[in-house]
């Protein structure tokens, strides 16, 4: 049982400068805490005192320290504390988490390291993310915006780049319009599908910064070309990423993963509430979770939006449609089942009409 505790800490060293950010403007951060972890947080100076149930109080504190951390000065400069660190925190901390079991430190067991620094996972299902795709030939990354499913991949390539376990890294996504029509966009076709890759380039710059990223395709050590170039290739020797991947076609899916060579690892990404094919055509994300959820080499991973590292209201968003998504799924069931009940009376009823009439 969890009962109400107090628990005090004393921030060392002690610096004014630190502190207001540590606190955010008016208090923001700390308020931040209180709301999310439905705790009380007082300070006078560096002294911080915590009241709240004995899990959730221990945790704000341990968040506390490790967000004082961040606030020290470097080469001089003191950096701002934003909202987003004090939610990745958080999350980070496990505290929200239902499960009563003590949680694994993912976060310092399982860690990518980039020119930009370590990255490392926030939630449990992250952790066994990267773990999955340093272990397994292809590994299947599924679930709703906002869970890092393609950063995460983008980081592990960039690993095992730096690592020298790869040659070169590919990051592919199919070209599917949604709504508006590649023909009537300006340029070239390669113009015409750079919006499409935005998202893999914008990773890239953030973990190996502009320059090198140019320079990197220059020499085709990283390619970054929509699926339908990759027909007819062997890919040896590279970490290969499929994004957006319920997009695919189920011919294109199978295309892509028969493209696999020696020495290669593959991550497919995508979100299967979020299909922009035209109608009646299947997604090949959906259907290569049911044709090749018994083959060891490949792990699965599905995320859900407890998972989510964005704006806490992402969360709370992807949530609100799932439930909206349940419940009209139910009603359908529910309409199909009463249309089906009146066509069988009306048909038993025609039945007895016609059985009566030719009665004597």
């Amino acid at each position: 049982m969890n009962k109400i505790i107090t628990v005090e800490v004393s921030l060392e060293p002690a610096d004014n400068t630190r502190l207001a950010s540590l606190c955010g403007p008016f208090d923001d951060n700390i308020k931040q805490l209180e709301r999310r972890l439905g705790v009380e947080i007082n300070h006078r100076s560096h002294q911080f005192s915590v009241v709240g149930k004995s899990h959730t109080a221990t945790a704000a504190v341990d968040i506390i320290k490790s967000l004082y951390v961040e606030t020290a000065p470097v080469k001089g400069h003191y950096p701002d504390l934003e909202p987003e660190q004090v939610h990745l925190a958080i999350k980070e901390s496990g505290v929200l988490e239902q499960s009563t079991e003590s949680s694994i430190p993912y976060g310092k067991e399982i860690n990518i390291k980039t020119k930009k620094g370590v990255i490392k996972p926030r939630t449990p299902n992250q952790a066994q993310y990267i773990s999955n795709m340093i272990t397994h030939d292809i590994t299947f990354g599924v679930g709703p915006a906002g869970t890092g499913k393609t950063y995460l991949a983008v980081a592990a390539a960039v690993d095992a780049l730096e690592r020298q376990e790869i040659r070169r890294i590919l990051l592919t996504r199919p070209a599917v319009e949604a709504g508006e029509k590649l023909g009537f966009l300006p340029g070239d076709l390669s113009q015409k599908v750079d919006p499409y890759l935005r998202p893999l380039y914008d990773a890239l710059f953030e973990m190996l910064g502009f320059e090198r990223v140019e320079k990197l395709i220059e020499r085709n050590v990283i390619e970054v070309a929509p699926l339908a170039y990759m027909r007819g290739r062997t890919l040896n020797d590279a970490f290969i990423i499929l994004d957006e991947s319920q997009n695919t076609t189920v011919e294109q899916m199978k295309m892509f993963l028969t493209r696999i060579g020696f020495n290669s690892r593959a991550v497919i990404t995508g979100d299967v509430t979020q299909i922009d094919l035209p109608r009646n055509t299947r997604s090949g994300l959906r259907h290569a979770i049911e044709v090749l959820a018994e083959v060891n080499e490949i792990s699965f991973n599905f995320f859900q939006a407890d998972d989510v590292v964005r704006h806490p209201v992402v969360a709370r968003i992807v949530q609100a449609y799932d439930v909206w998504e349940a419940e009209d799924a139910r009603a359908r069931k529910e309409a199909e089942k009463r249309r089906r009940q009146e066509r069988e009376q009306a048909l038993n009823a025609t039945q007895n009409i016609q059985t009566e009439e030719k009665q004597p």
